[in-house]
């Protein structure tokens, strides 16, 4: 059974969520349904503030691309805010055949470079 779009997004979730607790992010805030923006909250050092926007698609979908309206928005939020944005792109495909869908129960090849910083000013 193929995931759902839903189930897709909590894998990236999970990833990246990981990936902020071994860089010393401190979660204030976590919200795991699609279409809330920014997905995670977050301090370092306990003095800067961080959105973590996270954006997770199947093969061959680009997850380092996204959407430049919905960034737009989250640099406005993110400079009212007084607020650092990352962005973190997580590809997801079935580990034995790249080009079927991720399914329920088996193995996954997950595609994530890490975060990067979006540039507030541009």
């Amino acid at each position: 059974m193929e995931l759902k779009r839903q189930e897709l997004h909590q894998m990236g979730m999970k990833v990246v969520g990981k990936h902020l607790e071994e860089n010393g992010f401190e979660f204030l805030a976590i919200k795991s349904e699609l279409g809330n923006s920014p997905q995670f909250v977050c301090i370092k050092d306990e003095k800067v503030v961080f959105f973590v926007l996270v954006r997770t698609v199947t093969f061959p979908e680009d997850p380092s691309k996204y959407d430049a309206g919905w960034m737009q928005k989250m640099k406005k939020h993110a400079l009212e805010k007084k607020a650092r944005l990352l962005y973190a792109g997580v590809g997801v495909a079935d580990a034995n055949d790249m080009m079927a869908e991720p399914r329920k129960g088996q193995e996954s090849f997950i595609n994530y470079k890490g975060l990067v910083e979006i540039n507030l000013s541009d």
